[in-house]
C-alpha cells in the first residue's frame, strides 16, 4: 500500500515537473522568435510569458478532462 502511493507521488512530481519544463521551452523559443522577427524586449517577454501560460493552461485543461475519463 506504501510503495504504492509513493510511486503515484514519484510520477505525479515527474509529470509536473516535465510539464513545467516543456512550458519553459515554449515560452523560450516564443521570445527568441520575437525578438529574431524584431520586437522589443518587453515585447518578446510579453509574449514569452503569454505562450507559457497558454502551455500550463493547457496541460491543466488535458489533465482535467483526462482524470473525468479515468475516474
Amino acid at each position: 500500500m506504501y510503495r504504492e502511493s509513493a510511486v503515484t507521488v514519484a510520477v505525479v512530481l515527474l509529470a509536473t515537473a516535465l510539464i513545467i519544463v516543456v512550458a519553459l521551452l515554449a515560452g523560450a523559443a516564443a521570445g527568441k522568435l520575437a525578438r529574431m522577427d524584431g520586437a522589443t524586449y518587453p515585447t518578446a517577454l510579453t509574449r514569452a510569458a503569454a505562450t507559457f501560460a497558454a502551455v500550463i493552461t493547457l496541460a491543466t485543461t488535458v489533465a482535467g478532462a483526462l482524470a473525468v475519463l479515468l475516474a
